[in-house]
C-alpha cells in the first residue's frame, strides 16, 4: 500500500468521519483513494507520452529468454548463506535495494525492479546511477523522470488480484516486488524461474502495510543498513502475498513452466523446494 497519511491528518480524519454519515463517507474515502493512488496517474498517462513509449520499450522484452532460466534474488537475510557467485553468468532479477551487495558481488543483476515509492524516492539518485535495465512503477515518474535507463511499468497495488500475462498492461503488485518479477520473467519467456533469498519472515512487528522509521540496524535483510536508522518502509503483508504468489504458481503451470525455492532456510511454502547448490551441480568439474 501507499500513501499513508501523518498523525495530524490521522486526527482531522477522525473528527470529519464522526460528522459524516457512514455511506456518504465510504463512496467520499473511496472515490479519494482512487484519485491519489490510481486516477491522477492515468490521467498522468493519457495526456503524456512516457508511458506509451515505455510500453513500446516493453514489447523488445516479450519472450526475449523463451526457455530459458533466470533467479528472482530476494532481499532476505538468507543471502549471507548463499553463494552468489554462482549467479554471476546467469540471468538475475535484482529488486529494492539489493544493489547494496554488488561492490561484494563484483557484479550486478541482469535487471532491477522498485514498485514501492517510499523506496524509490529515498533511494532515487542510488538507483539512477545504476547501468542495467530498470522496471519501475509508474507512480514513481517524479523522481525518475529523465532517466532513460528506467523503463515505467503501469503497477497497481489494489485489486482486482489478478497475474498479468503482458507486462504493458496493468500490473498487480500483489503486496510484494517478487510478484511484479515474477510477471516481468514470464513476459520475457523465462521457463523457469528460481527463488533465492526470499526468506517469507519478519522479526519487525506490527500492521500489514503500516508505515514504520527504522531505529536502528535492519534484522531482515541482508545488510542491516538496508532498512537503517531513519528509513522510512512498509511492513509487509505476508498472507497477501502468498495468496499472489498462488496465482503466480498456477499460471506457470497452466503454460507448461515452474517456479522454484532455492531459499537457504525460507518459510515460504507455495513452490516446490529445491537445494541451491544442486542447480549448478557438475559446474567446474574437469
Amino acid at each position: 500500500m501507499e500513501q499513508y497519511p501523518d498523525a495530524s491528518s490521522r486526527s482531522t480524519r477522525a473528527r470529519l468521519k464522526r460528522m459524516i454519515p457512514n455511506t456518504v463517507w465510504r463512496r467520499g474515502s473511496d472515490a479519494y483513494w482512487w484519485w491519489r493512488n490510481r486516477g491522477n496517474h492515468q490521467l498522468a498517462a493519457m495526456f503524456g507520452t512516457r508511458l506509451r513509449s515505455d510500453r513500446e520499450r516493453l514489447v523488445a522484452f516479450r519472450d526475449r529468454h523463451r526457455g530459458e532460466r533466470c533467479f528472482v534474488i530476494g532481499n532476505g537475510p538468507s543471502l549471507k548463506q548463499t553463494d552468489l557467485s554462482l549467479l554471476k553468468e546467469e540471468f538475475t532479477f535484482g529488486m529494492n535495494r539489493i544493489y547494496m551487495i554488488f561492490a561484494e558481488l563484483g557484479f550486478s543483476t541482469t535487471y532491477f525492479l522498485a514498485i514501492n515509492t517510499l523506496v524509490i524516492e529515498q533511494c532515487a539518485s542510488e538507483i539512477r546511477a545504476l547501468r542495467i535495465p530498470k522496471f519501475l512503477t509508474w507512480r514513481s515518474r517524479r523522481w525518475m523522470s529523465g532517466d532513460s535507463g528506467t523503463i515505467f511499468v503501469d503497477t497497481d497495488y489494489r485489486g482486482p488480484e489478478a497475474f498479468s500475462t503482458d507486462l504493458t498492461g496493468r500490473v498487480f503488485e500483489g503486496g510484494t516486488v517478487t510478484y511484479v518479477a515474477l510477471q516481468a520473467a514470464y513476459w520475457m519467456g523465462f521457463q523457469e524461474v528460481i527463488l533465492v533469498g526470499v526468506d517469507h519472515r519478519y522479526s519487525t512487528q506490527g500492521p500489514a502495510n503500516a508505515t514504520v522509521v527504522s531505529r536502528g540496524e535492519d534484522p531482515d535483510h541482508f545488510d542491516p543498513e538496508y532498512f537503517g536508522r531513519g528509513f522510512r518502509w512498509q511492513l509487509p503483508d505476508l498472507e497477501a502475498s502468498e495468496r499472489s504468489y498462488q496465482l503466480a504458481r498456477a499460471a506457470f503451470e497452466a503454460d507448461g513452466r515452474r517456479i522454484v525455492d532455492a531459499t537457504v532456510g525460507g518459510q515460504l511454502e507455495v513452490f516446490p523446494k529445491i537445494d541451491y547448490k544442486s542447480l549448478f551441480a557438475g559446474q567446474g568439474d574437469a
